[in-house]
């Protein structure tokens, strides 16, 4: 496999993490762990799957995926190509005026939420596209053309990074109090523009961080604690649900990316 990271144009940066581009000229399953930003799948090649119980649902050429609390496991299949628009935190919302924690767990045709027309017409572009430059210019004025808002919502924003500074660990009503909201109003806010609840988002980025900050001389209870829960016992059902493993096989072979 084959994947390559591209920084968005100016405009873009303020709402769009990154775009990967995958290829891959053998059949593999990838897994992908639950992160904090959605994303937009452009396949302009070969065929990719949802792997689950055993069974491949083939995905829509035009996908958005909506956050998740659950590992996922993708096929790539042999000569399948991709590019994979990853949204900064809240930042689809300045694309899409639908509330985003209705896409939560799900991916679904991009088609729900764009006239089809203007998608059949993108992924023609994109399938007859010489270069990953040209598509990437192709991807970027489509993007262009969808962006409803100048800049991403500052309350949320401050919520996302007190998220990230603690590593997840915060009280739900610490946060509204230190953001001058009530709790419901916050709540609310939060999950119709980063697409989902706070205390999903925040148990996502606290797995993520114990995940990161594993290191061999940790035992799993050191990690368990540190990572804010109250036993081995809960963070090991967490974490099972997290990766689709236990920590003790993860660790010896975590995902390629």
């Amino acid at each position: 496999m084959l994947l390559n990271t591209y920084i968005p144009a100016p405009q873009l940066r303020p709402f769009i993490k990154s775009f990967l581009v995958i290829e891959s000229s053998d059949d593999l399953v990838n897994r992908i762990l639950p992160g904090t930003s959605m994303a937009i799948a452009f396949r302009y090649k070969g065929q990719v799957n949802y792997l689950k119980d055993d069974a491949y649902d083939h995905l829509p050429v035009s996908t958005i995926t909506g956050l998740r609390k659950s590992v996922r496991l993708i096929n790539y299949q042999k000569d399948s190509a991709n590019i994979i628009v990853v949204f900064k935190e809240a930042g689809a919302s300045a694309f899409f005026r639908e509330p985003l924690n209705e896409l939560f767990e799900e991916s679904i045709s991009l088609d729900n939420l764009i006239p089809r027309q203007e998608i059949l017409d993108i992924e023609d572009r994109l399938a007859t596209a010489f270069d990953t430059p040209q598509r990437i210019a192709i991807v970027e004025a489509f993007l262009s053309s969808k962006l409803k808002a100048q800049e991403t919502d500052k309350l949320v924003q401050t919520a996302v990074e007190k998220i990230y500074n603690t590593a997840g660990i915060i009280r739900m009503k610490e946060l509204a109090d230190i953001l001058y909201i009530s709790k419901d109003a916050f709540e609310k806010r939060f999950r119709k523009t980063v697409g989902a609840s706070p205390k999903l988002f925040s148990s996502v980025v606290r797995m993520n961080a114990a995940i990161h900050h594993h290191k061999p001389i940790h035992t799993m209870l050191d990690i368990a604690l540190d990572a804010g829960y109250y036993d081995q016992a809960h963070f090991n059902k967490a974490f099972k649900l997290f990766t689709g493993q236990t920590p003790l096989d993860f660790f010896k072979s975590p995902p390629s990316w």
